[in-house]
């Protein structure tokens, strides 16, 4: 009977580790653990097509889930939509690791596919992923500051403000970048934007072209920031998001921006 009770014990134990996961991963001290922000729609949250070595664990890139754990990052890191996929953050994250063997890279994915900048504001709700975009950002930012050091934002948005919003697009982005610095108590973390998709034979409205001169201006009147380009990138079948190969090179161009504002 002993027996049967000890072999009871070990069964259950197995059973609720299966029900309640694995232990918590070990986080390092504050601050070696670098924290990336990842906001803005569709293309960040990312919809490269995932290959079976990206949902391998990434090597020192822990994420935050949807739950406000960490756990080891793989993709897809977003959750916004079900066929969330590959975006910038996923090279982003694998070239900072590996640029210092000493810091655990930490994703907070917050980006939502479909989202205005009108939804990156306080209290507004976005049906199409079913969260408040700018709520959401802030509350897991602030968790995850309780564990780490915030070292970057990453920012892919303006698609959906190609309209009557490209006139007041540089003013809310502006609001936002400073916002979000006050709010996280962190007014030197470098803001990385990248520019919307120029793909072959896509041809600009004077909306998207006015989206692209507010960016570039918002990123010049709120230092350290930069701007990165979208040339040369090439889409999914769709035309609409950047596909896995350019996802991947967006991320290492978003990384070589952030290495030249922290080298300064």
């Amino acid at each position: 009977m002993k027996k049967v009770g000890i072999l009871c014990t070990v069964v259950c134990g197995l059973l609720l580790s299966a029900a309640f996961g694995a232990d918590p991963v070990k986080l390092p001290p504050k601050e070696k653990f670098y924290l990336v922000l990842l906001a803005g729609q569709s293309n960040m949250a990312g919809r490269g097509k995932i290959q079976p070595e990206d949902r391998a664990p990434y090597p020192r890139v822990l994420m935050l889930n949807k739950e406000g754990e960490w756990v080891p990052a793989s993709a897809p890191i977003h959750f916004d939509k079900s066929f969330a996929g590959i975006g910038p953050g996923d090279a982003f994250a694998k070239l900072l690791a590996g640029s210092d063997p000493s810091i655990t890279v930490g994703l907070i994915p917050a980006a939502c596919g479909g989202s205005s900048i009108r939804h990156w504001r306080p209290g507004v709700y976005w049906e199409q992923t079913q969260s408040h975009p700018y709520d959401d950002a802030v509350a897991r930012t602030r968790k995850a500051l309780e564990s780490g050091t915030l070292k970057a934002i990453l920012w892919h948005q303006g698609e959906a403000d190609c309209n009557k919003n490209a006139d007041q697009y540089a003013r809310w982005l502006t609001e936002l970048i400073r916002d979000f610095r006050q709010k996280f108590n962190a007014p030197d973390v470098p803001v990385i934007v990248g520019q919307l998709s120029q793909f072959p034979g896509a041809k600009w409205s004077e909306a998207r072209r006015k989206v692209d001169a507010a960016q570039r201006k918002a990123v010049g009147e709120n230092q350290p920031a930069a701007f990165v380009t979208s040339e040369g990138l090439t889409s999914n079948p769709d035309k609409v998001h950047f596909d896995r190969a350019s996802q991947l090179e967006f991320g290492r161009r978003y990384f070589e921006a952030w290495r030249k504002l922290t080298a300064k």
